[in-house]
């Protein structure tokens, strides 16, 4: 007998569904009660289609996944909140659902209504929301939301799900990094928070600081391209901040501070002091690229590198004011590569791990297109021994 699919997938087909009879023959063959993941990004879909793929998911029992990401390219803006409205309302009750991505669609300020419902009742545990051009004043709701569900979930006596917040690209700036540093708090239970490129500056990331200190468990942290220090009175406040916060993160893994003037006039991050102190002994993957570090800056680290940085793998100090031929990257370099890590200092270094990422790819593909093939055959011999009837 054959098994019904689990999975309803039409990503990246840059279909134009407008109707709900366009998309009836897309869902011919599909029984909604064994639906477990829906995939709908990468195709531009009205408030008609919108209706019936809310009616689908209405249908699903088990719904874990649903990605809503890149849906409305080319819609206007009064058709964005009534089509998110009827996909929203869909998936409110189903408390199987784990992620939600709703990436790469324009909401702006203007459309994001239907998603605060969703996002203050439902018990997920990722949420990624990524280019969604929302600024700061939709980004205060959204934070609100969001610190609304995890009061809601204390007050039922359990502990929120939520362990993944991804938010980037979408010009949160000051002012909603209060909002968020509460929803952060209020869960304490975050275990990756991305929020690259969103013009914050060191008010609100000290704000970030107080939120995520809240959140043991965190292991994987990007603040990308926001700014930690400038020439005015608040100068280095947000970097000290950050250094005070970093022993209460045990579990952090990835940190990528990439971008974000860690230094503004020569001077050793207090940030970087405090790591290399051994502040966080589980810390691998450390993203410094771009952040007016001087020599003096990349010896703290290089000092460091056999003892409190002893799990570090992976170091990207590139587009730093050290010197690229210092003997202080050689130590770096030679300790990381003897436990099978990686530096980066020149685009050399960047072109070459690229190269090994891709050929690992490339040696991991037939053990796919294996599982592939026996999945295809697999279905071939059910529908075979469906047609055989028994005389």
């Amino acid at each position: 007998m054959t098994s019904k699919p689990r999975v309803f997938d039409i990503r990246g087909q840059s279909l134009k569904l407008e109707t709900e009879a366009d998309v009836e023959p897309l869902l011919d063959g599909y029984d909604p009660k064994f639906i477990e993941e829906i995939y709908l990004g990468g195709n531009t879909i009205g408030v008609g289609a919108s209706k019936a793929f809310a009616a689908f998911i209405d249908k699903t029992e088990s719904l874990s996944i649903a990605d809503l990401s890149n849906i409305f390219v080319g819609r206007l803006i009064s058709e964005i909140p009534l089509a998110l409205d009827h996909l929203c309302t869909s998936l409110l009750p189903k408390q199987s659902l784990t992620v939600i991505d709703l990436s790469d669609n324009a909401f702006g300020e203007r459309s994001i209504a239907p998603l605060l419902p969703l996002l203050s009742h439902n018990r997920f545990q990722t949420l990624r929301l990524k280019n969604n051009g929302l600024g700061p004043a939709a980004g205060i709701r959204i934070a609100n939301a969001l610190r609304e569900s995890a009061k809601l979930t204390k007050a039922e006596g359990k502990v929120s799900n939520l362990r993944t917040v991804i938010c980037g690209q979408n010009r949160l700036e000051n002012g909603s990094a209060s909002a968020w540093a509460a929803a952060f708090e209020e869960h304490g239970t975050l275990e990756e928070v991305r929020m690259p490129q969103n013009g914050i500056r060191m008010a609100g990331i000290r704000e970030l600081a107080r939120g995520l200190k809240k959140n043991p468990n965190l292991r994987y942290l990007d603040l990308q391209d926001n700014t930690f220090t400038d020439d005015t009175d608040e100068g280095l406040s947000a970097v000290d901040a950050w250094a005070d916060v970093l022993a209460s993160l045990p579990a952090l893994h990835t940190f990528n501070l990439s971008d974000c003037v860690l230094s503004h006039g020569g001077e050793i991050p207090s940030v970087l002091q405090k790591l290399a102190s051994g502040s966080n002994p589980k810390l691998v993957d450390l993203q410094l690229q771009n952040n007016n570090l001087d020599a003096s800056s990349v010896t703290v680290l290089a000092d460091a590198i056999s003892t409190h940085l002893y799990a570090l793998k992976r170091l990207d100090l590139q587009d730093n004011d050290a010197d690229e031929d210092d003997e202080v990257y050689d130590t770096l370099r030679e300790a990381l590569t003897a436990r099978g890590g990686r530096l980066l200092v020149t685009e050399e270094d960047e072109e070459e791990e690229e190269e090994e990422e891709e050929e690992k790819e490339e040696e991991e593909k037939p053990a796919a297109q294996t599982a592939t093939a026996e999945e295809v055959l697999e279905k071939e011999l059910g529908d075979l021994m469906g047609k055989v009837r028994l005389e």
